[in-house]
């Protein structure tokens, strides 16, 4: 719970009337009870718009859990599932701006659908507000270890001598996965078939066996894999190497600049939330999220936590946006829905 507003002081004998003045005047400006920096003052309720079990709704619950044991108040998940996320959204976007409802999703629905999906029913910008971002997950390029590449320059050189290029597996269309093998392909020039999955279990089983060369996909989904020689980690698509695989390269270390490609979740609030309780649920998330069992619960996941700020984030969600945008009217990429 954070430390209680400061009491206003009481008028000694000696006050003077100017001095009465300046304190009137200062009353507005004081913190108040049920002020945003008493957040949360009731119940809260964290929207999940996927399915339970999910990274977005354990993560959820991680927040949730934090929060009611620093303010004591009731904190709750509601998984709103259905249209790829977006009836959860909605859901969250119409609920009243006051931090009682609260959004976690993952960087695609808030970076990638608004341009992939004509059917909307929000605008991001409009009616959303960042809050805070909540951690990362690197992407990396695997490979069936019987095709004959050990590295993404091999990679490049081999799909370019084939007339059909090599196929590549990602959790589903539209996925940022997806789309970060469709930039690979236009940064250099190769060929490469998407075959498309629900999820990454059973696209991790058909690169084993075989059934398709590449996949992209989180680290996490795949490290025990690469660890049992049954998949070749070839990059990561993200900035900087990971601690939990220090020994796989970036992209970018290979010759690709500006390549980063990171799996990411995200809270939010609505658009019309006062800017002074955005900035307190900011920090009250982000106490969480960097307290000791929050850690070692996110890491355990292979998530990690993030240190970026409101500016940041909120800067982020617009370039990636961009991004994004470009890649999928180059590609011509269709969501099917």
């Amino acid at each position: 719970m954070l430390p209680a507003p400061p009491r206003m002081p009481t008028r000694r004998p000696g006050l003077t009337r100017r001095g009465a003045l300046a304190a009137a005047l200062a009353l507005p400006f004081l913190p108040r009870p049920g002020h945003a920096a008493d957040w949360p003052t009731k119940p809260v309720t964290i929207v999940a718009p996927f399915t339970p079990g999910g990274p977005v709704d354990v993560l959820a619950r991680v927040v949730a859990q934090g929060i009611q044991a620093r303010s004591g108040q009731n904190v709750v998940v509601e998984n709103r599932t259905g249209a790829n996320g977006n009836i959860g959204i909605d859901a969250a976007r119409r609920a009243a701006p006051d931090g009682s409802t609260l959004l976690l999703v993952p960087a695609g629905n808030l970076t990638i659908n608004p341009t992939l999906l004509s059917n909307m029913p929000f605008d991001v910008e409009r009616d959303l507000a960042p809050i805070s971002l909540l951690a990362t997950a690197p992407n990396v390029i695997v490979c069936d270890p019987r095709l004959p590449v050990r590295t993404v320059e091999e990679l490049v050189a081999y799909a370019k001598s084939r007339p059909d290029g090599v196929t590549y597996a990602s959790p589903g269309v539209g996925s940022q996965l997806h789309l970060a093998g469709e930039l690979l392909a236009q940064r250099t020039g190769m060929a490469m078939l998407h075959v498309p999955y629900r999820g990454s279990s059973q696209a991790v089983t058909d690169v084993i066996s075989g059934q398709v060369q590449l996949l992209f996909t989180n680290l996490p989904a795949v490290l025990t894999a690469i660890r049992g020689g049954q998949v070749r980690a070839l990059a990561l698509t993200t900035a900087a190497r990971s601690e939990v695989a220090p020994e796989i390269p970036t992209l970018e270390q290979l010759g690709l600049p500006g390549f980063d490609i990171t799996s990411w979740y995200g809270l939010l609030g609505q658009k019309a939330m006062p800017a002074e309780l955005q900035a307190a649920i900011h920090q009250e998330v982000r106490a969480v999220i960097h307290s000791p069992a929050t850690l070692a619960s996110l890491t355990a996941q292979g998530l990690t936590v993030s240190d970026e700020g409101l500016a940041a984030f909120d800067a982020r969600i617009r370039r990636e946006t961009a991004m994004w945008a470009e890649v999928i009217r180059s590609r011509n990429i269709q969501s099917g829905l």
